[in-house]
Formats: C-alpha cells, structure tokens, sequence
C-alpha cells in the first residue's frame, strides 16, 4: 500500500469523523448534556488533527488544535456550552470540513473565516462569553466610596478593626509551581507499523507546557543486527505542565496500545528532602480506631483478633508522621469494611460494565471499493435473467412439473433470490450523512436571511440504495433553501401572526409500500397562490382566464425559470431550484407532490424506489403486448363481473367492489394500444394505489405470473416512453416494458399523457 492509498483511507475516516462531530454537536445544540457525547465530539477533531499532523497538512492541524482545545474546556466544564458557544462551534466544524476537502481535492478556503474562528474560538478557550450572552457591562465595574481612615489617639495609638469571623473565611491559596511530570515513552514496532511518528507525538505534548527531553538510545545494536521494522529508541521527557495527568495520556490516546507509557508526578522539594510539612488541622473520626468487628468464634479467637486490630492501630499511629499521613491512614481504614463487605456488588458492577462495552462496540466493518459492488450487482442481474430463461425452458419442456429437475430450479431460484437481497442489502445505507449536510446549508441560508431557523431530522437510519443516496443531496439542497428563503418568514412578521421568532424546517424519511418517502415541511406562511398565479401569467405561461386547482397553482412552481422572488440574490430569483429538484427526482424514478396552507407552511413529499436495479413485478398480458406492474403498487387482482360494472358519463365506468366504486382504467386504451376500450369482463382487474391519486382499477388482458425483474434504462438505450418506466428482459429473452403506474392513473384523471408529467415509478 502506497502513501497515497493510505492518505485516500484517512480522508475517508476524515468524512466519517466529520459526520460524527456534526451529529454530536447537533446533539448538544438539542440540550443534550452527555458526557459520552462531549468526549465523541472531542475525539472526532483530535482524531482528524492528528493524522494530519502525520500527512504535513499544516493549515488542517493548526485549526483542529485551536478547535480540541475549546472542546477541552467543554470536556473538562471550564466552558459551559450554550447557544452562543455551539454557534461558534458549528460553523468551525463547517471549516474544518472545508479544510479537509481542500487538502484532499487541492482547493482554497476563506482565510479571513477560518482566521474570525480560531480567534473566536481561542477566546472561548480563554473564558471570554460570546458578545451575545456576555453580561452588562455596568455590572462588571462599580465605583466604589472611598473609607475614611480611622481616627488616632494622643500616644498614637490607631485602633485596628477586627473581626473574628475572619477565621472562618476560605485563605488565599498560595501560589504554587505548575506540577513536573516524568514521562517514560518507549514505542513498540507496533506503533510504527501503524503509520504512527513519535516525533508528532512529542511535538503535541510539548503544547501542554514547559517540556526537556532526553534519548536513550543505549538499546541499539550494532548496523548488522539492526532490524528497521523495530524500534530501539525510548525518551525520558521531564514535562511542567497544569493541564494534568488526563491531558498528557490524552496526547497518547491512539499509541497507547503501541508503547510502554510512565507517567508519575514529580514530589515538591520538601517532600523530598523529608522535612515535615506544617500542621493543619484535619478532621479526624478516632471513634475509625475503636470499631471492633463482630466475633463469631471463642474467647481465645477474640483475644488474638483483638492484639492483632491494637498492633495494626499501633503500626498505623506510627507510621502516620504527619497530620496529612493520618488523614489518609483514617480514610483508608474508614473504606476498609465497605471495601471488603461488597465484592459480589463491585464483580456484579465489573460485568454489568462489560456487558454495556460489548453492545456499544462498533461493528467490524470494511472498505470495499464501490466499482466492485456494481459489478456484483450486475452479475446479480444476469443471474436472475438465466435463471428466469432456465426455469421457463424446463416448464416448456417438462408437462409433468414433478421432476427433480423442477425441484432443483425452485432451489436455485430461492438461492438467487437470496443472494440478490443479500447483494443489494450490501449498497443500502442510511441517508443520515445526507441529512447533516443539510444541517450546514439552514444555518447559511439562515444567517444571509437573517432568519431564525431550526432542523429536526427524523428517520435518519432509513436505508436506501447508494445510488439514489448519491442523487440525493442536490435536490434536498435546492427544496432547503427555497423552504428557508422563501417558506419561513422573519422574526418580526411571526411575531406579529402569533408563531415563534423562531422557524422550523423538518425533514423526514421513512419507508412505505417498498419505496422511501423524503418530506420537507415547514411551519412558514405556505404558498401565495395568488402570487404564483400572477406571475405564471406574466411569463405566459398559462391564460389568464386558466381555471386552475389549488394543486395545479402549486405546481407551476416546478416549471423551468419560475421563480416569485422580488429580486434575484445569491440565494434565488433566478428560477433554477425547483426545475432542478423535479428533473432530479423524475431521474431517480420518482415523483414529489406539494401540500400548503396559507398561514400553516407546506410539505413537499417525495417518494423514491429503494434501489434502482431490480424490482417484483406481475407479468400481464395488453393487446398482445406483455407488461410488468410493480408489485408494490398493486393491493389486489380481481375478475370483474357484468353486475359489478357501471357506466359513468360518456366514456367512463366504473366498478363496484365491497359496496364502494372504484374508477376503471383500461391500459391498452390509455396506451394507444387498441383504439377502442376492450370489454372489462373478458379481462383482469389490477386494483392499484398510486401517490395523491387514490385507488384504480387496472383492466389487462390476462396475468402471466408473478417474477423479479432486472430493471433496464429505457431513455438510456432508446428514448422516454410516456407511460412507461423502464424495460426488463424476460426468460425467454423479449423484451417486456415495465408500466409507470401513477402516469397511467394521473392519465385517467384527465391529464394528457405527456412526457413531462409522466413520472418514473419504479419499485
């Protein structure tokens, strides 16, 4: 492995330690007060700092130092992390994630921001409260009356006030020398197999104070015995530091199973010398030295325990010099019963502990480059097609259907089945990363607005395939900006209708009918129809005398340069978003609906396939042509009956099915498959259930079976087919169209079957 595949894994750790920082700041801008969270925040910056440190990548470590050492006045409570603090905090997360990028692609970062934060963090650092939460300045500073001197008598005596409740008052603690630690350091061959430098790490402890350092190299053996993949050298480091014993394992967290570390606190002088400290008095309980343990045994047992307990009390009078000696001596003696008295509870504690470590333990992971998982996935496909051509060749050639050639096809079908799952389980993953993205984007959108905003994520652990993962995030940035910027309103004009000055933007993502459902809703002032009207108008792009329904006002706004902002900013008026979020989601196979309420926000839904690859279908049979339907969209299959059709207007009809009406589609009349509606009781009805449009009856000519198909592009080999959403091969090698079942339905609404509206619905 070369350098530059092991810089590639650390940046790729680096996105992982972003992502966790992010949801641990996240967490404590929530109220979220763990400890535990504090510390993953912490390791994630010191974890990224110092393999920088090891790669040279000088501006990144001298943020993330700057950055762990704020964090460490949070982890150590000198720091209380507020509002104003967490701001600070979040946006040099924002930083530090640029940082990475820009060393990992080559780019720049905004200095003059990075430099703002370092100083605005290393004012945090040194106690200084944000401007915003900072107390008033008159009540830091008060005049103060000048005292008159007290008056002095003929022989010059001058009276001196004096109060004996001076005695109870807490002394100035004198100061005192920063403590001296001696640190023995001896890496292990370990450490340096691991990429780790001892140099980076002696570079880091010397922050934390004063530090002089001294090599042994007496274990290093002569040039032909000398082995370069072992490690002969060890220092001994004398360190003057307050940060305390913590800070400096600290530096060692990630080598400390690579070396033998010694760390012991330097005695002050006059305990070395053995001179006898000054007394102070010491609360001291002598009733410790009377206790006497129950005796259980005879009189000659109780005289011995007795002479051993009054040599124990004589040993520890006596070896107790000092006044502090005693103190610790009745302490120790004080803890001595309960210490003995509860081992089962301590082994009890031990193995609850343990058992909490085992289930917090990551599971064991590993990297896999994503060019091999796409070709497992084809190879998946193709398997899934001969095993289709297979079984259809043997049911064509085999009538019985009980041979053991049957059995085993039925076998192997199970087995790719599973393995086609296992496969696809493998590209699932959580749309969490994309979710903290859009964290970063509501906080710039909020502070070039001047708007109060607040993100709540919910069902971040929905999974999804990578694909649609990976086409995600500029849709979702896009439908952000339009909900903060043109969604919420001000502080000042939710005030005055009665909301908090602060807004929320929620977004959610759950799994329904074998799709993912993304919704962004926001609690703002909802979609000014009158205003969409209007302006549709003047860019001519309906009549003005058009009679639209609320839906159709609401998506006008999806169309290509349409935009209601009075002015084009940085952030909109130029008519891009919305016609980027639909062209992007009908790309994925998808579709969004809107839903507002003037003076409550709006709710934009989008609804996506799980994966792009394969899909359950139902083979059927129109006008000579083989369809499949989605699996996930049909509720149920049944045969219409002449007494359960009814005609409705002139070309219309509908069918009763459990005492309610449901309309009837005939797809090979939708399709232009035959020109006139075939007869609904010669066919098959498909009761299907569609996004926004309801319930549909789907008239096929007949049902052929139920498979799992490969899904193949159709506009990436031939064109777009409206009404169509993708192809498959079937076991006998045709070709068979796969339906797009809400353009149909949205169809027999009355809406002409366009390319434009008709939208994928795959899975």
């Amino acid at each position: 492995m070369d350098m530059n595949e092991i810089k590639e894994i650390f940046f790729q750790e680096c996105e992982e330690q972003l992502a966790e920082l992010e949801s641990g700041l996240l967490k404590l801008n929530d109220g979220d007060r763990d400890p535990e969270t504090v510390n993953a925040v912490f390791r994630a910056v010191h974890s990224i700092k110092g393999g920088a440190g090891a790669f040279g990548l000088d501006d990144l470590v001298s943020f993330a130092h700057v950055f762990e050492t704020t964090l460490d006045c949070v982890r150590s409570n000198r720091l209380d992390p507020g509002p104003e603090v967490l701001k600070v905090m979040l946006k040099s997360a924002d930083v530090l994630a640029d940082l990475t990028n820009a060393a990992r692609d080559g780019g720049s970062v905004d200095e003059a921001r990075s430099r703002q934060l370092i100083k605005e963090l290393e004012a945090l650092a040194n106690g200084e409260v944000p401007q915003a939460s900072a107390a008033p300045a008159e009540t830091v500073a008060k005049p103060v009356a000048a005292v008159a001197p007290p008056p002095v008598n003929d022989e010059g005596f001058q009276p001196v006030a004096f109060s004996f409740d001076d005695f109870d008052a807490a002394e100035e603690p004198p100061l005192m020398e920063m403590p001296t630690y001696e640190i023995v350091f001896k890496p292990k061959s370990d450490l340096y197999a691991k990429g780790n430098e001892a140099t980076l790490l002696l570079r880091d402890l010397s922050r934390l104070g004063e530090m002089s350092i001294h090599c042994d190299m007496g274990a290093l053996p002569t040039l032909d015995r000398l082995s370069p993949e072992s490690a002969y050298f060890f220092w001994k480091i004398s360190l003057k530091t307050d940060k305390g014993e913590d800070a400096i394992r600290t530096v060692f967290e990630f080598a400390e199973w690579d070396c033998d570390l010694e760390i012991s606190l330097v005695e002050d002088e006059a305990t070395q010398s053995g001179e006898e400290l000054p007394m102070q008095p010491v609360p001291f309980d002598l009733s410790i030295l009377d206790d006497e343990p129950a005796v259980s045994v005879g009189v000659v047992a109780e005289e011995e325990q007795l002479a051993s307990q009054q040599q124990d009390r004589d040993a520890a009078v006596s070896a107790a010099g000092t006044a502090s000696n005693v103190l610790q001596m009745a302490q120790s003696a004080a803890r001595a019963p309960a210490e003995k008295a509860a081992p089962a509870a301590s082994a009890a504690a031990q193995s609850a502990a343990a058992q909490q470590a085992a289930a917090s333990a990551a599971t064991p992971t590993i990297r896999v480059d994503l060019d091999r998982v796409d070709r497992l996935i084809n190879l998946v496909g193709e398997l899934v097609i001969n095993q289709a051509m297979l079984s259809q060749s043997v049911v064509e050639n085999d009538t019985n259907g009980t041979s053991s050639i049957n059995m085993g096809l039925e076998e192997l079908q199970q087995l790719t089945r599973e393995i086609q799952d296992s496969v696809m389980a493998i590209r699932a993953q959580p749309v969490k990363p994309v979710f903290q993205r859009m964290s970063r984007i509501v906080r710039e959108i909020a502070d070039m607005t001047g708007k109060s905003v607040r993100l709540i994520t919910e069902g971040e652990n929905t999974e999804v395939d990578k694909t649609v993962i990976d086409k995600l995030a500029e849709p979702l940035t896009h439908m952000i900006r339009n909900a903060v910027d043109h969604g919420l309103e001000t502080p000042e004009k939710r005030l005055a209708a009665g909301k908090s000055a602060e807004g929320t933007v929620r977004l959610t993502a759950k799994h329904r009918s074998g799709r993912i459902v993304i919704e962004l809703a926001d609690d703002g002032a909802g979609i000014n129809r009158e205003k969409v009207r209007q302006k549709a108008i003047d860019n001519d792009l309906i009549a003005a005398d058009a009679n639209l329904s609320d839906e159709e006002i609401d998506n006008l706004i999806f169309h290509a340069g349409f935009s209601t902002a009075d002015k084009i900013s940085d952030i909109s008026g130029r008519g891009v978003g919305m016609d980027v979020v639909k062209r992007s989601i009908q790309a994925l196979g998808g579709r969004i609906n809107i839903s507002s309420k003037p003076g409550h926000g709006s709710v934009f839904t989008m609804s996506l396939p799980l994966t792009l690859a394969v899909l359950d279908g139902m083979v059927v049979t129109v006008a000579n042509q083989t369809l499949v339907v989605p699996l996930t969209a049909i509720v149920e299959t049944l045969q219409p009956e002449a007494a359960a059709i009814h005609s409705f207007g002139s070309n219309q009809r509908l069918i009763s099915i459990r005492n309610s009406f449901c309309p009837l589609v005939d797809v090979g009349r939708i399709l232009n498959f035959r020109a006139i509606q075939a007869n609904p009781v010669e066919g098959v009805a498909l009761l299907v259930e569609s996004e926004g449009g309801g319930q549909r009856a789907l008239m096929v000519d007949a049902i052929q079976g139920q498979r799992q198909v490969v899904i193949k592009s159709l506009e990436a080999n031939y064109t777009h087919v409206p009404g169509i959403a993708a192809a498959t091969i079937l076991g006998d090698g045709r070709v068979a169209l796969i339906l797009d079942v809400d353009a149909i339905v949205a169809a027999s609404r009355g809406h002409s079957l366009k390319p434009e509206m008709s939208l994928a619905a795959v899975g």
